[in-house]
């Protein structure tokens, strides 16, 4: 990135560099996107994606769970504990004039 760039990030940003930081900066996001670049020229086809990043480590994976429901839905008597209630529905006081 050029000093003019980092200049207006910076500006876009709300920051106020001095020179010497915009050189620091310009010097830095040079070698975050040179690692970028080398990263995305790894051949990764063939290549499996992860669910999960601890997947391929054998001494961290947990048994994950099936999806399915488990509980019914019992409206009624999850209901019996409120203090108003009419037609299935909860009332509470009214907030907003």
């Amino acid at each position: 990135m050029n000093i003019e760039e980092i200049n207006h990030l910076a500006k876009l940003s709300g920051l106020e560099l001095n020179p010497e930081q915009t050189k620091q900066i310009s010097k830095e996001l040079e070698n975050i996107l040179s690692l970028v670049d080398e990263l995305q020229s790894i051949d990764t086809s063939g290549v499996e994606p992860l669910f999960h990043p601890i997947a391929v480590i054998e001494a961290l994976q947990q048994a994950l769970r099936l999806d399915e429901v488990t509980e019914g839905n019992d409206r009624m008597s999850n209901m019996l504990s409120a203090p108003a209630t009419d037609e299935g529905l909860y009332l509470v006081p009214k907030v907003i004039e």
